[in-house]
């Protein structure tokens, strides 16, 4: 007859996990002899056994007691759904792992290729690197509401970011991201920007947009980049007095509303 230390070691698991089988109802406690000690049988190993390799194949607790209890179709059947689990599980973790792996690719974790390299595009400009984090955030948030449609927007300001004059104007506006509201320059600033809108404007007259962003969005970009531009609520200030209101989706006046 063996102690709990010697059931424990010849089935290869610890004395806590023994009382935690026993805890949990699978393997039966003997009763205590005159010493005070519980002794155990050959069959009491065995079952411990059973019971190990049950719960080292990813077996449920839950289910070990069913399925030393099952016949041998019984068995098969339950083995054949718990591997069915398991392989479910490695597809999972699988996926996990790829997932995990891409965050050492950086931006393109989030972004189609379209907006990476529109990103990497603006670093070989010298692009400040914050002007190019609010680009990334607001892509991310875009292809994330708006994946089908990231390819016309990057097709756009791949086109733009290659206009020189207007490249010039994106990196002016960066350069007085921490202007103060009285900078004498943001005034000539504003004027650019929209001498920008009305030559847009006239080039696409009459074309109608698809899909629009949505107002819900266009806010929170928006707030996004007045929290990241000290100058941002002079600079709206300055363009709703030439006529326009919001920035992300910059929008002449309605003389009517």
């Amino acid at each position: 007859m063996l102690t709990i230390g010697q059931l424990a070691s010849y089935a290869g698991v610890t004395v806590r996990a023994v009382r935690h089988y026993h805890a949990k109802g699978l393997l039966p406690e003997p009763e205590r002899d005159h010493s005070g000690y519980r002794r155990y049988d050959a069959a009491a190993v065995v079952e411990l056994i059973r019971i190990r390799i049950l719960a080292e194949a990813g077996v449920p607790l839950s289910r070990v007691r069913e399925l030393l209890a099952a016949g041998d179709e019984g068995f098969a059947v339950a083995v054949a759904e718990i591997d069915r689990r398991l392989r479910a599980e490695i597809r999972d973790r699988q996926r996990h792992r790829e997932r995990i792996s891409q965050l050492a690719a950086g931006d393109s974790l989030a972004l189609p290729p379209e907006a990476v390299a529109y990103l990497d595009r603006m670093h070989e400009y010298g692009f400040p690197e914050r002007v190019i984090e609010i680009e990334r955030d607001s892509w991310i948030l875009l292809a994330a509401q708006m994946p089908d449609q990231m390819s016309a927007f990057m097709a756009i300001k791949h086109a733009q970011i290659e206009d020189e004059p207007l490249r010039r104007l994106y990196l002016d506006i960066g350069d007085l991201a921490d202007c103060a509201a009285d900078d004498p320059r943001l005034p000539a600033l504003a004027d650019r920007v929209v001498a920008f809108l009305e030559a847009a404007a006239a080039r696409s007259a009459g074309v109608v947009e698809e899909e629009p962003i949505s107002a819900d969005l266009i806010a929170l970009l928006d707030a996004a980049f007045v929290e990241a531009f000290a100058c941002a609520p002079r600079l709206f200030q300055l363009l709703e007095e030439r006529g326009f209101i919001g920035w992300t989706d910059i929008r002449r006046i309605d003389p009517a509303g």
